[in-house]
């Protein structure tokens, strides 16, 4: 390479995440209509809310499956104890102030994160989703079987959030936890694309695409992925937090493989490596959910199953990417 090229690749680089950091008209007319579900669809703002808690919960898991390739099958370990430290805090230790129960919520499912990401570092493909698994289906049993805390399979119940800055009150109608959770996953959604649209999350790209190249260019890759890990797992558990203080109930399947799985699926059908396809994976799966089970309690899961076999044969990369494919745009 020569003097010319080596000065010339960091400017096309930062051109090119100047460029990824600029917002679209697309990207503001969508969040600008999530906010039309207060008028039209207010008798969905609840399904509305578990949609928003839902998406910031497939976010965090795009952030280690879609830009950092690390593939998890037990994200809902950090989930769940979100939910759980601040159902804990305010049905055991009496303090349901909503924020602070977020913080304490992401701090300690990032600070659990960040031990378990020194595992995580040391395996790869196969080994990984045995051990993103095994550690998933360890922190289910184990709350199992401290149902004299976590309430088992009865669940957590005493949970009482207060309202929200002293001042907006949880109501019947969901108008406060839509609201609530709509600027919290806003909030995280902001992170999450300023951290994939830095030079970080550029070295991210480049361990998804080939791990064993980045320390010949002398990237610290492990720290890297470490980082990310940390940062998703403590984002999973704000969303697991926001599920506890809008339904005032912790369930013992806020840590099962199902919930993994689940957000999987999502990504698969919005498509990884793309923020927007973790949203709209959420929003298709959960709809699809909502609609074919009241037709069918038993069976609606058969609906979803047909959905993921069209959208993987017809577009491998996602709806998104498939939709990217066709514009030209694909990343």
């Amino acid at each position: 390479m020569t003097a010319t090229q080596t000065t010339q690749a960091p400017g096309a680089s930062l051109a090119w995440l100047r460029s990824r950091s600029r917002w679209s008209v697309f990207e503001i007319a969508f969040w600008l209509a999530t906010l039309l579900t207060f008028y039209f669809f207010p008798s969905y703002l609840m399904l509305a809310s578990q949609i928003a808690i839902t998406a910031l919960f497939a976010i965090s898991v795009d952030l280690v499956l879609g830009y950092a390739g690390i593939i998890t099958l037990g994200h809902a370990m950090f989930f769940g104890l979100g939910a759980y430290a601040a159902g804990l805090l305010s049905a055991k230790a009496g303090w349901g102030e909503p924020l602070t129960g977020l913080l304490f919520a992401s701090a300690l499912a990032g600070l659990v994160g960040f031990v378990a990401s020194f595992l995580i570092v040391r395996v790869q493909h196969l080994a990984l989703i045995m051990v993103t698994l095994g550690l998933g289906l360890l922190t289910y049993e184990l709350a199992n079987a401290l149902s004299w805390l976590t309430g088992g399979t009865d669940g957590l119940r005493g949970i009482d959030t207060w309202p929200i800055l002293g001042l907006f009150d949880f109501d019947l109608w969901g108008y406060t936890a839509y609201s609530y959770t709509l600027a919290t996953l806003f909030l995280g959604f902001l992170i999450s694309r300023r951290i994939v649209n830095s030079s970080f999350g550029l070295a991210l790209r480049g361990v998804r695409e080939n791990v064993r190249r980045m320390p010949a260019i002398g990237s610290a890759y492990r720290g890297h992925l470490r980082k990310i890990y940390t940062i998703s797992a403590a984002i999973a558990g704000l969303s697991g937090a926001l599920l506890a203080q809008t339904t005032n109930t912790v369930a013992l399947e806020v840590l099962s493989f199902q919930r993994s799985a689940d957000v999987v699926v999502m990504l698969i059908l919005g498509g990884t490596g793309r923020l927007y396809g973790a949203i709209l994976g959420a929003i298709i799966f959960l709809l699809v959910r909502d609609q074919l089970s009241g037709i069918n309690p038993q069976y609606w899961y058969f609906g979803i199953g047909l959905l993921l076999m069209v959208v993987v044969l017809f577009m491998p990369r996602g709806i998104l990417g498939g939709l990217a494919r066709l514009a030209g745009r694909d990343q």
